[in-house]
This record gives C-alpha cells, structure tokens and sequence, in this order.
C-alpha cells in the first residue's frame, strides 16, 4: 500500500514538474516565434519591392509593423510601406502612410526622412503654376520643416533647392492671373498681384517683367509718378533686360520707332551677310 502511495505521489510531482517547465518556456517560445515571424514579413516585403510588386511589398511591410509594434522594425517597416508606394507614383497612399508615421513615431532617428519625403509627394504633383496650388502650398509646407528644424541633414539642401523653384512657380502664378486682370482691365487687381510678385517673389525672374506690368499699369490710369518710379526701380537693377528697354518705349514713343528700325537693319545685315557667303565658298 505504502508503494502504492508513493507511486503515485511520485507520478503527480513528475506531472507538476512538467507543467511549470511548459509555463516557464512558454512566453520565450511565444516571443521568439513572434520576433521571427516579423522578420520573415519584412524580409518577404524587401523581396516583393525588389521585384516590383509595391502592392504587395507594401502589404508585408504592414503586417511586419502591426505583428510586433514595439519592435524597432516596426518603424522601418511603416517607412518601407511608405517608400513602396511611392516608388510608384501613388501618391496619395504615400502621403496616408507617412502622415501616419510621423504621428506615431514623431521622436525616431528617420522623422526628417520622413517629412521629406513627404514634402516631395506633394511636390511631384504639382503640373503648373495655372491649376490648384493645395499640392504647391503643402510641398512649400513640408520643405520648411526640413529646413529649418533639420537644417544639418543631407535633405535640407534639396529642399532649399526645391523652395526655390515653388517661389518660382507661385511667381509665375501670380503673373499669370495679374495679366487675365490687366487684360479686363481690372486695374487695382492687377496691381495687387504685380506687387504681390516684387514683396514676395523678389528672386525669382518674374521680377522684371512685374515691375514692368506696375509702370504700364500706373501709366494708362495717368499715375505718371508711380509709372515713373518702379520705372527707375527696374532700370536701377535690370537696366540692360528688355522689359527696362519696353518700359523706356511707354515713355518716349520716338524711341520706339528708333528700336524698330534698329532692328530692321539688324535682320537685313544679317540677310546681307548670308547672301554674301554663297559667293565666298570655294568651289
């Protein structure tokens, strides 16, 4: 009886042993499964971008994010899904993701890559300076930030770059509207935006032409003095352009005739001296 006894109180002890060995190892097993199912789905999504599937790649790096969100592949993850789309234009997708990433992971070591990028989703779909200005004004946006909070990085001198051409673009924008208003004859609104340009758009090569616009403008409503004095200002910076040279015409009509004629004679030297070489070949 006694062997009976200690039999199975021999049996119950191997079985409580074997119990709290299995609850032991089994959050390490769980962990380790989990770490290498992450790998796996961002290594799977490394391959699909590799071969073109963006979807997919794009796919896989999510699932490897949400599988273990407090990996440190989770934020490389939500960045790959982010370059994934963008490697092929979808834009809108690209800019969901990366909104997404800078919320969740505004302090991670990436966060200038990605306002970048982001910065220039928008600025690849701008088409020109005539239609909706959101993709213009959010490229502009973003750029900013890459400038100034991370003015040391290897983004922010494209971004630099890339500001400049925005101005460009608004420029040009605000010229192409300041002209429909001159064309209507919409004095004061035409006006706005040529001056809109010269306090605001200085550098860029519409300048010229805007200060132009301003002594044209100025002079059909009689305003002789104002026509006069952005007259000054343009020939002071730009005295040798040809918007200086056309707003000398507005003042002095007899130069305009001068510049024609000045001119006429230019095309017949030129013609003159190209009929003169077809005797001069050898033969």
């Amino acid at each position: 009886m006694k062997k009976l006894n200690f039999f199975c109180l021999f049996i119950i002890l191997i079985f409580n042993i074997s119990c709290s060995k299995k609850e032991i190892e089994k959050p390490v097993i769980v962990e380790k499964s989990l770490e290498l199912q992450v790998l796996e789905a961002y290594e799977e999504g490394m391959k699909s971008l590799e071969e073109g599937d963006v979807l997919y790649a794009a796919k896989k790096f999510n699932q490897a994010e949400m599988l273990f969100p407090q990996s440190e592949w989770a934020p490389k993850a939500s960045l790959m899904a982010s370059y994934s789309y963008y490697s092929q234009d979808y834009y809108s997708d690209t800019i969901a993701e990366l909104n997404r990433f800078i919320k969740v992971y505004p302090k991670h070591k990436n966060i200038d890559y990605a306002y970048y990028l982001l910065a220039v989703s928008h600025y690849e779909q701008i088409v020109d300076e005539t239609k909706d200005l959101q993709s213009i004004i959010k490229a502009q946006k973003y750029f900013n930030i890459v400038v100034n909070k991370y003015p040391d990085t290897e983004y922010a001198l494209d971004a630099d770059f890339k500001l400049g051409l925005i101005d460009d673009i608004l420029a040009a924008k605000e010229m192409y509207i300041g002209r429909y208003y001159l064309d209507k004859k919409k004095w004061v609104s035409a006006i706005n935006r040529f001056r809109n340009v010269i306090d605001n758009y200085e550098t860029t090569a519409f300048t010229q032409e805007a200060l132009h616009r301003l002594v044209e403008v100025h002079y059909i409503l009689g305003l002789i003095d104002e026509a006069e004095k952005y007259a000054k200002l343009l020939g002071y910076n730009y005295q040798s352009s040809e918007w200086y040279e056309n707003s000398y015409v507005i003042f002095n009509q007899d130069y305009k005739k001068i510049r024609l004629n000045k001119n006429k004679d230019k095309k017949s030297s030129k013609i003159l001296k190209k009929f003169k070489s077809l005797f001069n070949r050898d033969e």
